[in-house]
């Protein structure tokens, strides 16, 4: 195990260079590939319930993955009306959904608040890759003039923080993170430095992703980036297990509504969570593979931490990138014991992609909300699926059954192709 480097570890003084304002989770929002709202996500999660399974939206045979975490049952017209969901890819439709979940979570009375101050920042891998493939098979096949006029606004990225909101009426800052598997991640660490900075009072934020189409699994698939467990299906998404082979892919959409404290004490808001801290760091190494002692991904570990002002051995609970890929499982777990010396053996970690698959820009959204959820319930999810032991993967991944903790402050791990690493910390909120 290599030291851990003092560098990574500013002065105290320069931890605290962001305790402006502080920040907090008033919202919460899920549309899954194990439940379509929070509370049923969240079940699913901590009875170790995946949602994987043999892809139903296309005939995937010619492919060596033939499976995915779908969203099963998703009604648009819960949320939105006919013509309006019918101009939306289904990545927006996702973000949407959860976005109104987390608004009514918090009991954001948009009547009521300056909605001039109220942004949107939201993380996306890819835009709307169904509609793309599709798009380009209408112009090769039946000329270009027969491309659907919506073609742009439903695949652009950032349509699905456009249309957070202008269904919502959401006029404050609005952007859209696109960093890969970090997007969802990062968008809600940016939302924190925006709040900060007194950029906007609350924030709706997360990360989605709908790419389940011939286009995206082909694209992974030539890559040799996805599991090709496909017999069992539920047993495919092996994070740190030693018989991993790669990442199943899925899609859904998580959202959180954030306030300055602020703001949420003056209108009585419930207070789930406080997010303290966000640390943002490029690999500056491969397009794809990160480096094996994980350098990267600990410098964001630690700059999130320094930001938050808390110190490793503070950190109760890790809910890790964990996509199952050999690579990836082995460079996060060096890159833990980097930062957390031999504190990295007594801190729980735990996959949430052993059971949802990899949501790549919405994974960071599903995530924290789990988090979240984990620092109210005093729950840790498991890593389902952990069953061969890995040597270079030995710390304690919280195997196979959830386990009760009193969980005051947790880190977030995500990271992405191009080297992109982005990871929060969020803490139990004390007055």
């Amino acid at each position: 195990m290599r030291p851990r480097c003092p560098s990574l570890y500013p002065s105290r003084m320069e931890r605290g260079r962001n305790a402006r304002r502080r920040v907090v989770v008033t919202g919460l929002g899920a549309i899954t590939p194990v439940g379509n709202d929070v509370a049923t996500f969240w079940q699913a999660l901590v009875e170790g319930r995946s949602g994987i399974g043999p892809i139903t939206q296309f005939d995937p045979s010619d492919f060596p993955c033939r499976i995915a975490g779908e969203v099963k049952g998703f009604e648009p017209g819960e949320y939105m009306d006919r013509k309006t969901a019918r101009r939306m890819a289904r990545f927006s439709q996702f973000m949407v959904a959860a976005a109104a979940q987390a608004i009514a979570d918090a009991g954001l009375d948009l009547e009521k608040v300056n909605r001039d101050r109220v942004g949107v920042l939201i993380g996306n891998g890819g835009g709307g890759y169904p509609d793309i493939q599709a798009g380009a098979r209408t112009v090769f096949e039946k000329g270009g003039m027969r491309l659907d006029p919506l073609y742009f606004p439903r695949t652009l990225g950032n349509m699905a923080a456009a249309q957070v909101a202008m269904i919502f009426g959401l006029r404050g800052y609005n952007g859209t993170i696109v960093t890969a598997c970090a997007a969802g991640t990062q968008a809600i660490g940016e939302s924190l430095d925006m709040i900060r900075a007194g950029r906007a009072d609350v924030i709706v934020t997360g990360g989605c992703e709908a790419g389940i189409c011939e286009l995206g699994l082909a694209g992974f698939s030539v890559m040799r980036a996805l599991s090709t467990q496909n017999d069992e299906p539920e047993k495919a998404s092996r994070p740190f297990d030693a018989k991993r082979d790669g990442f199943v892919p899925c899609e859904g959409a998580g959202a959180l509504v954030l306030e300055s404290e602020e703001h949420a004490l003056q209108r009585g808001a419930r207070i789930y969570a406080e997010l303290a801290g966000f640390g943002c760091t490029s690999d500056a190494f491969h397009v794809v593979a990160p480096p094996e002692d994980g350098e990267g991904a600990a410098r964001a570990m630690a700059e999130a931490l320094a930001d938050a002002g808390v110190t490793p051995e503070e950190v109760d609970y890790i809910n890790a990138h964990a996509t199952g890929t050999p690579l990836g499982d082995t460079a996060e777990t060096n890159a833990i014991k980097r930062v957390f010396g031999e504190h990295a053996y007594r801190v729980a970690i735990s996959a949430t992609k052993s059971m949802i698959g990899h949501g790549l820009g919405a994974s960071g959204g599903m995530e924290t909300v789990a988090v979240v959820k984990t620092i109210e319930t005093g729950i840790i999810h498991p890593t389902i699926n952990y069953e061969y032991p890995d040597p270079t993967c030995d710390l304690d991944y919280v195997p196979n059954t959830a386990r009760r903790a009193e969980v005051r402050v947790a880190l977030k791990n995500s990271f992405g192709f191009g080297g992109q690493n982005s990871c929060l910390v969020l803490k139990r909120y004390e007055p």
